[in-house]
């Protein structure tokens, strides 16, 4: 391996130490309720459980695929794939910076400029948030960059490696999660109609075997079970995600609104934008690289419509804009800096946005310290090991079954499912049980145990509790066991 250039030691050197902050966060505080949904299925296909066919799984697979095989080579625990998710984000984050260092038009600015997007993406509040889990937020961000960095290479080439690169990337992104999807056809577009060297059409198709290749086991599950797999992919995302979610459009709106009440978020978004006004306007740099600034712009554009079409959808889904608008950003701080201070020294106004986004993100971290966290659910799930025999059945959140290694019945690997009341020959086809199915199992005593950290429609104490011999409580959770005879 090659030695990094002099000037790029400062830019690995501050992406070590986001690095070893990430991964430190990751293995203490690193915690969404999602993710222990993630982790199961993980578990149940390093089991060999097949997603869509011998459990429910309303995501694309390559993620849980990719922390099956993390597992089995280290450990199954969630230590595991948080771990290789912060190596993720800060991959991503260096790639980000690399590609600044190498082709941020102002030469002065370059390693300014390559620190400050480093910084954005691995300090931005949801990245640190969500990066570091075993959602795939982490996989498909460090994916989406290296797409971007291979499309930007593709169109100056002869070649044709570039563009199968990317989309093979791409295609590893969409493959983790759906709401990247926009990435491939906006790169492919861009390399069509930017192209400088070699044939574009073999570029296409280089580009399109690239996605295909990446995409290859979800093909081949479609092959194995298209219905489930069709079900799973699309029909749940278009027709099921807001049931049982009253007003789920107002709060997609209140979502999108929210942006103002994150000082760290509408900074970086008002950079960027100064960055594209700066560059279509003001900027004399070379038209090649005026156009990689133009696709950042799209890529946001592209993947903010098509998360807010999500419904619900969420904050922490506009994660996957943050790279394309920190090198926005890098043009804006350049042209405020320039213009306010001196356009020769660039580590002031650099240092000042970066101290505001690790300040920002700090305070929030610290106002969520004592939030659920992995540590609480391993307490509840040590209660459960201790009152429930290994082979009575049991009914739990997804995070308990991860921690206590135990594979649950198909139906219970995937709680969201739950709300689904589908035609009995579709819902035994996708492993699917209504909770109202669930609850006359509860009630006729067919689990010996019950666990769960969250009240949701009639599973709370008050209808459980008469049902059941014992109940302990553990931090937010309950655990009920050994029924009363009905």
């Amino acid at each position: 391996m090659m030695e990094p250039k002099p000037r790029a030691l400062p830019l690995w050197g501050v992406c070590a130490l986001l690095a070893a902050g990430l991964l430190a966060y990751s293995q203490t505080f690193a915690f969404a309720w999602d993710e222990g949904f993630h982790s199961l299925a993980a578990q149940l296909i390093k089991a060999g459980r097949r997603p869509y066919i011998d459990f429910m799984f309303p995501q694309t697979p390559l993620n849980a695929y990719w922390n099956a095989f993390w597992m089995r080579v280290a450990a199954e625990s969630w230590r595991t794939t948080h771990a290789v998710a912060a190596l993720e984000v800060s991959l991503a984050a260096l790639l980000i910076g690399w590609f600044a260092l190498r082709r941020f038009p102002a030469a002065a600015w370059r390693l300014p400029a390559a620190i400050f997007c480093s910084v954005l993406v691995a300090t931005n509040l949801a990245v640190v948030e969500f990066g570091p889990l075993s959602q795939a937020y982490g996989f498909c961000l460090l994916w989406i960059v290296a797409a971007f960095s291979f499309a930007a290479s593709a169109v100056e080439r002869p070649r044709v490696f570039a563009s199968f690169a990317a989309g093979f990337a791409a295609g590893l992104a969409a493959g983790g999660s759906l709401l990247t999807a926009p990435v491939a056809p906006v790169l492919l577009l861009w390399i069509m109609f930017c192209n400088r060297a070699g044939s574009r059409w073999w570029k296409f198709a280089a580009f399109a075997a690239g996605g295909v290749l990446a995409i290859l086991p979800i093909l081949r599950l479609y092959a194995q079970a298209p219905r489930q797999t069709w079900f799973c992919i699309v029909q749940y995302h278009l027709y099921y995600r807001q049931v049982q979610w009253e007003g789920a459009i107002r709060h997609d709106l209140e979502t999108m609104a929210g942006l103002i009440d994150f000082p760290q978020a509408l900074l970086l978004v008002l950079l960027a934008l100064g960055g594209v006004l700066f560059v279509w306007f003001r900027a004399e740099w070379e038209r090649e690289r005026k156009r990689e600034f133009y696709l950042c712009a799209l890529l946001t554009l592209a993947l903010a419509a098509h998360i807010s079409s999500a419904h619900p959808t969420f904050a922490r889904y506009y994660l996957f804009t943050t790279p394309f608008l920190a090198y926005l950003a890098a043009a804006g701080i350049y042209h405020a800096g320039a213009r306010l201070w001196s356009p020769d020294r660039p580590w002031l106004p650099v240092a000042l946005v970066c101290a505001i986004a690790i300040l920002d993100t700090g305070k929030n971290l610290y106002d969520i310290r004592d939030d659920l966290q992995w540590r609480d659910l391993e307490a509840t799930a040590a209660k459960v090991k201790q009152v429930v025999p290994p082979d009575r059945p049991l009914l739990a959140d997804e995070a308990i079954f991860f921690l206590l290694h135990r594979l649950p019945d198909p139906v219970l690997a995937s709680r969201d499912s739950h709300k689904l009341a589908l035609p009995p020959e579709q819902a035994a086809l996708l492993h699917v049980i209504s909770r109202a199915d669930l609850q006359r199992r509860v009630e006729t005593g067919q689990y010996y145990a019950v666990e769960y950290c969250e009240d949701e429609g009639w599973f709370v104490e008050d209808n459980l509790a008469p049902l059941f011999k014992n109940k302990a409580g553990v931090g937010d959770c309950r655990v009920f066991w050994d029924p009363k005879p009905r």
